[in-house]
């Protein structure tokens, strides 16, 4: 097949699979996170600085926001939907390139294994059917690892894929640095380097290098360090232009990490580490990733390195997240996890591998089976999580849609909400939402937790019904279903909402 041809293939394949993520849900939207993105893009393109300091407002990312901002001639609702494929076709593109890189350092049954497996896992398809960009970041990476697998030391086309994923997520600029250095450390540095170690380290410094890289041109180094560094530079001078402050992204996300009462800090990472990856990988899972790390080291090893090497720089950056006293979310380790299922597949198919008179071969295929057999009798168990999730994006998306139904279709609610003046909310969750519905600055829509209701504002708040699915995390404060402020009225109604006016407006 030619490259053209296979890159043809794949992005049909990326396509189909997430109309496929689709289709099973029925539903999908946008989060939090990537309706600030559209707010701010929409900023952007109509020459408005974006609100980066809007209360308990996330960390902007450079690439979303561009994206949303090409996207808003499209119009808000379409805008909202073309994000939101873009974000389920990268997570298509997530699910062929494990394939494809399972296939390239191993077998086609252990790119199809470890494609199954992430696809059916319940935290990826929770974020990536609520248009989370993190999907797409951890695709960018995968096919990078791809890119890299089918030509070592390729250069800059896999920097080029690192840097947009560095746009999008912070922990890319690691893999960016890394793989430079993988790319330009001369012969004579790298032997140097490598004598001053243990022997131990030595062995798997070797193992993991295979060949030493070429010796390299300064201007060539040059050039693929800018390559490398292009990502973070772009953020701190978008930061710098909006805010001035270059490190905005990492004070406002380490300080609403504080706010919020997110685990963070370093002592948490060996509680917390293990116990994300089973979130999302579940036990049989782990076990199969944990035995197929130890047979591919032990009979693949040069093949079962990129996998591995591309997980422990994910562990590296969650724990430099933990340093800089970021948050400790399961969504930072979906990339790890990634990896654990290719690792996975190679414990229950990577027998194949091996040559037909191995005398591993035919003990690696039983026990393979037996692994297969225990991911098997937990097929019912995922199977029952998987309805879970979509019962619970169902009413979500429809809670969502009386929203919007609300504020933007019913005409004694938009005659309130023009007649007052700040709109108040029990909770921080639908301010990007209504900002971008409404086309007011987030900071004109107002936490009741954060600021008292004023006389003349508008409150908006959910039946109890529709509370538990209106909120971002249990754990958010927020006011109450039935509280309302004190002299508010009711102007306007639905199913899911409920709009009160204020004395000084009614």
């Amino acid at each position: 097949m030619t490259a053209r041809r296979r890159w043809l293939v794949d992005a049909v394949a990326s396509a189909l699979v997430a109309v496929a993520i689709w289709a099973f849900f029925g539903h999908a939207f946008l989060n939090y996170d990537s309706m600030y993105a559209l707010v701010w893009g929409d900023d952007v393109a109509h020459g408005r600085a974006p609100e980066y300091d809007a209360p308990v407002a996330p960390t902007p990312h450079p690439l979303a926001i561009a994206v949303g901002a090409a996207l808003s001639v499209l119009g808000d609702e379409a805008a909202e939907a073309a994000f939101l494929a873009l974000v389920l076709l990268g997570f298509g593109a997530l699910v062929v390139g494990l394939f494809r890189l399972g296939g390239e350092s191993f077998t086609l049954a252990v790119g199809a294994l470890a494609a199954l497996v992430f696809l059916t896992r319940v935290p990826p398809l929770n974020y990536g059917i609520r248009g989370y960009v993190d999907l797409p970041t951890v695709a960018l990476i995968v096919w990078a690892a791809v890119l890299e697998a089918r030509r070592p030391r390729r250069g800059p086309a896999v920097l080029v894929l690192l840097g947009l994923a560095g746009l999008l997520r912070p922990e890319a600029w690691l893999f960016a640095a890394l793989y430079w250095v993988w790319l330009v450390v001369p012969v004579g540095q790298a032997e140097r380097a490598a004598a001053r170690l243990p022997a131990w380290a030595q062995r798997l410094g070797y193992a993991l290098a295979g060949a030493c890289p070429p010796r390299r041109a300064w201007r060539e180094r040059l050039g693929l360090a800018l390559l490398a560094a292009a990502a973070p530079l772009v953020w701190a001078l978008s930061d710098l232009a909006v805010t001035g402050d270059a490190l905005w992204s990492l004070h406002g996300t380490s300080d609403l990490a504080a706010q919020l009462e997110r685990p963070t800090g370093i002592e948490r990472v060996p509680e917390l580490l293990p116990r994300r990856l089973g979130e999302i990988l579940r036990l049989p899972e782990l076990i199969c990733a944990v035995a197929g790390a130890a047979a591919g080291l032990l009979w693949l090893r040069r093949r079962t390195l990129v996998p591995l090497a591309v997980a422990t720089v994910n562990g590296i950056a969650y724990v430099a997240f933990a340093i800089a006293g970021l948050s400790l979310l399961t969504r930072y380790l979906f990339l790890a996890a990634a990896m654990l299922s290719v690792l996975a597949a190679v414990a229950i198919a990577g027998w194949r591998r091996l040559p037909a008179a191995h005398p591993w071969r035919g003990r690696w295929r039983a026990a393979g089976a037996v692994l297969l057999l225990a991911v098997v009798a937990f097929a019912p168990q995922q199977a029952g999580r998987l309805s879970d999730l979509r019962a619970d994006i169902a009413e979500r998306d429809r809670v969502r849609d009386d929203l919007r139904a609300l504020v933007t279709g019913d005409e004694a609610a938009r005659a309130a909400l023009e007649r007052c003046g700040t709109l108040f909310l029990p909770n921080h969750r639908n301010v990007p939402e209504l900002a971008y519905w409404l086309d007011r600055r987030p900071t004109a829509i107002v936490s009741a937790i954060r600021e008292a209701p004023t006389r003349d504002g508008a409150f908006l708040a959910p039946t109890p019904r529709a509370a538990p699915f209106s909120i971002l995390d249990p754990r958010d404060a927020t006011l109450p279903a039935d509280e309302v402020p004190a002299g508010y009225r009711l102007a306007a109604a639905n199913r899911s909402w409920r709009l009160f006016t204020g004395p000084a407006c009614s």
